[in-house]
């Protein structure tokens, strides 16, 4: 069964405040201790309010997440490739979830909070308490997904961690050969030089984050799972190709 939390994310006069409340506080990491690089934003332009899903790569647990939530409300102003003043959190677009791992969103009084601009908490059955495990998929996330997926964009990280060149996960594919959603890849960089593992605190000033919104997939619904998560996985720059491409890689991967 949802938590408070998910059954109060859904009611968009809690979320309108919490997206001002946590926009407002990091603005100014992204636009003033750092600098935010945007391109792609026509590609998010006439996309219907419903049934798109957001891939990405992942660098930070949080950062990452509010960042997209900065681009969509700009968007709905009329902003193109650039945040600018954040005028736009006065009437933010709240019609977004994003998929976060179920022990993250409740490890902190911040994170439940964070929680009420959308999460849909569920189960990794990879990992747990920092320890490899192997368990089922729990249907119950599966439909949380479908449904929030019926009246939102949704945002995932096909990896569900933050280290690069991670394995995609099934589950992704899943989600697509289900829904049939309009996919939207987006490759971001710069976050894990930024910001901790957390996304919440500074580790490097002055850094350029990166966020590239690439034109939707085409994709054949009826292809098996593991082709699905292949086109997934090499437009999000995280395939086997896309390994040690380039500086900025190798240089994540040490870092890391």
């Amino acid at each position: 069964m949802p938590g408070i939390g998910e059954k109060l994310a859904k009611l968009s006069l809690i979320k309108a405040p919490v997206y001002t409340l946590v926009g407002l506080a990091s603005w100014p990491g992204l636009n003033v201790v750092n600098k935010t690089q945007i391109s792609g934003m026509e590609h998010i332009k006439d996309l219907p309010h419903q049934n798109v899903l957001f891939v990405s790569n992942h660098q930070t647990y949080f950062a990452d997440v509010i960042t997209f939530l900065h681009i969509f409300c700009a968007r709905r102003w009329g902003k193109m490739n650039r945040l600018g003043l954040p005028y736009y959190l006065l009437f933010p677009f709240t019609r977004v979830k994003f998929i976060a791992a179920e022990e993250t969103m409740r490890s902190s009084l911040l994170s439940r909070l964070f929680a009420l601009a959308g999460a849909i908490s569920i189960k990794r059955t990879w990992r747990a308490k920092g320890e490899n495990v192997q368990r089922q998929r729990d249907e119950t996330d599966t439909q949380k997904i479908d449904e929030a997926l019926q009246r939102n964009w949704v945002i995932t990280f096909p990896q569900g961690t933050t280290k690069p060149f991670a394995p995609g996960r099934k589950g992704t594919a899943h989600i697509i050969k289900n829904n049939r959603p309009i996919v939207v890849p987006v490759v971001i960089n710069g976050f894990w030089r930024a910001f901790d593992k957390k996304g919440l605190q500074f580790k490097k000033r002055g850094s350029t984050l990166n966020i590239s919104i690439k034109p939707p997939l085409q994709i054949d619904y009826d292809a098996p799972a593991d082709a699905i998560l292949e086109q997934v996985m090499d437009a999000i720059e995280q395939s086997k190709k896309y390994m040690l491409k380039g500086k900025h890689h190798v240089m994540n991967l040490l870092d890391k």
